[in-house]
């Protein structure tokens, strides 16, 4: 099932990489707009996998957060 996701996510990430690069070229307007929309729905596509495939955030207390970008012990 993991495999898969990931999968899902590396297509998502290949297809968002494939419309960037598409908007760096000489593109009608309609292509233009039809390539932002795609890129859009291709990021939330990935946004909401990515968020299904991997759940689980981490997050530090304020006070721990200091003394670990500081390098320093709590």
């Amino acid at each position: 099932m993991l495999d898969e996701e990931l999968a899902r996510i590396r297509a998502h990430r290949n297809n968002i990489h494939r419309y960037r690069r598409l908007l760096r070229t000489k593109l009608s307007d309609l292509e233009r707009q039809f390539i932002q929309r795609r890129l859009a729905e291709e990021q939330t596509a990935l946004k909401a996998l990515a968020a299904d495939t991997f759940p689980v955030a981490f997050a530090l207390p304020k006070h721990q957060l200091a003394s670990a970008m500081m390098g320093a012990e709590p």
